[in-house]
């Protein structure tokens, strides 16, 4: 039997355990996700395994005297099994601690976060969102936050609309991206948007531990033939509503090749790899949507962009890169 949400090992250890400070940290929860633990060290990490590859996502979700015993046995552990570890989405703190422990490490992208403490949208910088939201608004869409046992049926509708429009080999992604439903849905929060009483869009948004509390914005679905503005219209109600409560971080998840800056690199990290997530940020739009991506998340002027690592155990390799895609479901 399951343990209960609120006394879950890993649910435990992403919120008391902040020293990475990361803002994913709730995607450990996301179903179908292996966890390790160690008689002999206090927390956890999380991980898939791909073929012969082990994907571990972020850090070690522990306290910060068991931190290293934890990433020892865990690297043992994989070691022994004949298989390749690579760990993804690690913070900085994550990176100079497994760079430390002979890890090639290499930023691979960023995430970013508003401040809502002094947020509003005036100012011309915010003219053109203002427009697509007021656009959305004339449509007819109202927003409202919505309990998401509610609404399975028409959030399942909006996903298979949604993921249609993507092409006929488009998949559903995992791992690094959040999820509706499950053990842990109450911790979330859902704003639904409808027009006429049809749901045509939703933001499900994850809470965020540590130093910069809030909520992430995640996974996000729009009908394909929706009115613009649709996203925009839900997250900017969300906001008002984060705000009105205290709430002082809404962060936008992480983008993967963008951000990139070489001042944020390690000693030790792989120049070949270096080229590579640049290459990818300029020509991989196939690969990964990054520019679209960060084109949404910028058009809300945020405060921070937080560099995020790839680690690798040895050399960086192009076959241990690719099967982080492979635990996204992405191929």
């Amino acid at each position: 039997m399951s343990a209960p949400a609120a006394d879950h090992p890993v649910l435990s250890a992403v919120r008391t355990h902040s020293l990475a400070e990361n803002p994913s940290s709730f995607l450990a929860l996301n179903a179908g996700n292996d966890v390790f633990a160690a008689p002999d060290a206090e927390g956890v990490i999380v991980y898939r395994r791909t073929g012969r590859h082990v994907v571990q996502f972020g850090g070690p979700f522990a306290s910060p005297d068991s931190y290293g015993t934890l990433l020892e046995r865990f690297v043992e552990h994989v070691r022994d099994r004949g298989l390749r570890l690579v760990g993804v989405q690690l913070q900085r703190a994550d990176a100079e601690r497994y760079a430390a422990a002979g890890f090639t490490v290499n930023q691979i992208g960023a995430s970013w976060a508003v401040g809502l403490a002094d947020f509003a949208l005036r100012g011309t910088r915010f003219m053109q969102l203002r427009n697509k939201i007021s656009r959305a608004l004339r449509s007819g869409l109202q927003v409202k936050e919505v309990t998401a046992d509610d609404w399975y049926e028409a959030l399942a509708r909006i996903d298979g609309a949604w993921l249609g429009s993507k092409g006929e080999h488009a998949r559903p992604l995992e791992f690094l991206v959040g999820e509706v439903g499950g053990q842990f849905q109450a911790h979330r929060r859902l704003f639904l948007g409808t027009i006429d009483g049809s749901p045509v869009a939703y933001i499900s948004y994850s809470p965020v531990y540590g130093s910069r509390a809030g909520w992430m914005h995640d996974l996000s679905r729009r009908v394909p033939d929706g009115s613009p503005g649709l996203m925009e219209a839900i997250n900017a109600h969300a906001i008002e509503q984060f705000r009105s409560e205290g709430v002082q971080w809404l962060h936008f998840g992480f983008t993967p090749f963008t951000g990139l800056d070489s001042r944020h690199e390690l000693p030790g990290h792989s120049p070949s790899f270096q080229w590579l997530m640049h290459c990818l940020w300029a020509q991989g739009e196939q690969l990964y949507p990054a520019r679209s991506q960060l084109a949404y998340k910028q058009k809300w002027a945020p405060d921070l962009a937080i560099p995020e690592y790839i680690a690798f155990d040895g050399q960086a390799s192009l076959a241990s890169f690719a099967h982080v895609f492979r635990a996204c479901n992405a191929f």
